[in-house]
């Protein structure tokens, strides 16, 4: 994989929002794809990792001493901004309404997690269609894969962290195996994949 094909996958598409699901070895993988992105990035980007339940997220915090970009958790009826990346909050799912506001619910854990990722992915296909890019990264389990698939067939692009790079490859593995992504990349290139969006 080179920068042609990742610009092939681009070419034409006009991106509003990115979200980006992880679980086992997410913050590692987070930490090595996020900053560097520009403090005027052109997408709202949302992150959902599973986390455990009645203890306090320190996501947002982490991050925005690494970021150029606004950090934060995402609050429930709270408009996506362009430029910002949010977070998942514990205990909820999160999701984005057809306005392109979040929602937080209480509704049963997916895949045993809440926030749960395959939740925000099929939420945000819905409201952006072929305007989103969805990610997949390192995780132990099968949550995201029916979100990447949602997001492939309302017309987003698709990315897959390379499984045999991945810390845990059981979440990429399952992805590819419900639905073929339009691109399974290693970090280092869906970081360059994310550069790129503030040109395209």
């Amino acid at each position: 994989m080179n920068t042609s094909q990742i610009q092939a996958a681009l070419a034409g598409r006009t991106v509003e929002a990115v979200v980006i699901g992880a679980s086992a070895g997410g913050v590692g993988a987070l930490l090595r794809l996020l900053p560097g992105l520009p403090a005027h990035y052109p997408c709202a980007v949302v992150a959902v990792l599973h986390l455990p339940e009645g203890r306090q997220s320190q996501l947002a915090g982490v991050f925005q001493q690494r970021m150029k970009l606004p950090v934060r958790e995402a609050r429930d009826k709270e408009d996506l901004a362009s430029g910002t990346l949010y977070f998942a909050g514990s205990g909820y799912h999160l999701s984005v309404e057809l306005d392109r506001s979040f929602s937080l619910s209480c509704e049963a854990p997916v895949h045993f997690a809440r926030p749960a990722i395959d939740y925000l992915m099929a939420s945000a296909a819905d409201a952006y269609g072929p305007a989103l890019v969805g990610i997949l990264l390192t995780g132990a389990n099968q949550d995201g894969a029916a979100g990447i698939a949602a997001i492939g067939r309302a017309g987003g692009l698709t990315v897959v962290q390379d499984p045999r790079e991945a810390e845990v490859p059981t979440m990429p593995q399952e992805a590819i195996r419900l639905r073929q992504p339009d691109l399974v990349l290693p970090l280092d290139e869906i970081h360059t994949l994310l550069m790129m969006l503030e040109n395209n």
